[in-house]
C-alpha cells in the first residue's frame, strides 16, 4: 500500500481538512502519478456537501489532475516514468458495453467509475480524488499531456475543457456558425476560447455588465446582457447553437427564443430544478434541446492535443490546499476567473 497525504471532507458540514490513507499497490495494468496540480470543479463542492445525495465518507475530491509518472505495474506500455500526464473525470469503465466500445466510456452502460465518489471495479473501495499527492489509476484511463503548455493551465482542460469541446465536436460547430455562449464560468469561459478557434461566430450571453471586457479578451465577437431588453431584441431567431452553462435555475424558454430554425440549445450545466420548456418554443421552429457529459478517452486525448496545438489552456488561479474551504465559497460567489487550481506541492 502507499501511504498518501490528501484533503478530504468528512461530512456534508464539515470544511475540507488534511487526511492521510492508503492507495492501493500497484495492479499490471496500473500507472502511479505524482500529482502536480488540481483544478477545482463545481462538481466538487457540490459532493463533498452531499448536494447530490450519494457522497460516501470520506470524501477526497478532484478531477482535473495533472502530473508525472512515478511508476507503472508490469503490464503497462503507454507510459513510462517521467511521462507527463492527466487523469480527468473516469479512472475506469466495464469497457465491454457498446459505449465503451465506441469509445464512449462516459456513457458506460454498466456505469462508469468515477476518480472520487466511485466504486473500485475490482475491490469495490470507495475511490479518492485528485486533492492529495498521489493516485493510481489504470493505464487506458490515463491522458498524455504536453509539457509545452504551462501544467496548472491543462488541469481544467480535464473536467471544463472536454465538457464543452465534446458537443460542440458532435454538433460539428464551426465557420459560417453563429453561437451563443451562456454563462462567463469555468465551462463558459473555455467554450468560448474553443468555439472561436473552431471559426464561429461567437456571442457571450451573461446576466453581468461587468463580464463584458473579459468576453471580448477571450475571444467573443459580441456581448449581449441578458438584462437589457432592447440588447436581446435582435437575437431572436439568431443563434444556431447555445452553449448553456449555467447551474443555476434560470428560465430556458427566454433562450430558445433565439434560436434560429433548426437549432440546439445544449445543456452542460446541471441546475437544481426541472426547467419548465413551452413545447411552441420548440416546434415553432425545429429547435432542440440536448445535454452532453464530459467526453470519453478518445476525444478528451484528442481535445487535449488540440489545445497543446493552438496554445489553449484555462484562465486559472492558483491556490495552496490550505486555501481549499476558502475556494469553494468564493466559487458560490463566483469570485473567481475562471477556474481554482491547486498547488499540490502546498500540500
Amino acid at each position: 500500500m502507499i501511504t498518501t497525504k490528501g484533503y478530504a471532507a468528512q461530512s456534508a458540514t464539515e470544511p475540507l481538512a488534511p487526511y492521510s490513507f492508503e492507495r492501493r499497490d500497484l495492479r499490471a495494468h496500473d500507472v502511479q502519478i505524482e500529482i502536480l496540480y488540481c483544478g477545482v470543479c463545481h462538481s466538487d463542492l457540490h459532493t463533498a456537501r452531499n448536494e447530490w445525495h450519494s457522497t460516501a465518507y470520506p470524501c477526497v475530491p478532484g478531477h482535473e489532475i495533472v502530473g508525472r509518472v512515478t511508476a507503472v505495474g508490469d503490464h503497462v506500455s503507454k507510459y513510462k516514468t517521467g511521462d507527463p500526464v492527466g487523469v480527468g473525470c473516469l479512472v475506469d469503465s466495464c469497457q465491454e458495453c457498446n459505449n465503451c466500445r465506441k469509445g464512449l466510456e462516459q456513457y458506460c452502460e454498466n456505469g462508469f467509475t468515477g476518480t472520487y465518489n466511485g466504486r473500485d471495479r475490482v475491490d469495490g473501495s470507495n475511490t479518492l480524488g485528485g486533492y492529495s499527492n498521489h493516485i493510481i489509476v489504470t493505464e487506458n484511463f490515463v491522458l498524455s499531456i504536453s509539457d509545452k503548455l504551462p501544467l496548472e493551465g491543462v488541469a481544467p482542460l480535464l473536467c471544463a475543457g472536454i465538457t464543452t469541446y465534446s458537443p460542440m465536436r458532435f454538433w460539428k460547430v464551426g465557420k459560417g456558425h453563429k453561437v451563443g455562449v451562456l454563462g462567463l464560468g469555468g465551462l463558459g469561459h473555455m467554450a468560448v476560447k474553443l468555439a472561436v478557434s473552431f471559426g464561429a461566430e461567437v456571442t457571450m450571453l451573461s446576466t453581468s455588465p461587468s463580464k463584458e471586457a473579459d468576453a471580448k479578451r477571450l475571444g467573443a465577437h459580441q456581448f449581449a446582457l441578458t438584462k437589457d431588453p432592447e440588447q436581446l431584441k435582435g437575437l431572436a431567431n439568431y443563434f444556431d447553437f447555445i452553449i448553456d452553462t449555467v447551474s443555476a435555475t434560470h428560465d430556458h424558454n427566454m433562450y430558445l427564443g433565439m434560436l434560429h430554425t433548426n437549432g440546439v440549445m445544449i445543456c452542460v450545466g446541471a441546475p437544481p430544478e426541472p426547467a419548465q420548456i413551452l413545447g411552441f418554443n420548440l416546434i415553432g421552429n425545429r429547435r432542440s434541446v440536448a445535454g452532453s457529459l464530459i467526453g470519453g478517452l478518445p476525444e478528451t486525448q484528442e481535445m487535449l492535443d488540440y489545445c497543446a496545438e493552438h496554445r489553449i489552456t484555462s484562465d486559472v488561479e492558483v491556490i495552496d490546499i490550505k486555501d481549499i474551504n476558502e475556494a469553494y465559497e468564493r466559487m458560490l460567489k463566483g469570485d473567481v476567473r475562471y477556474r481554482f487550481v491547486i498547488d499540490m506541492a502546498t500540500l
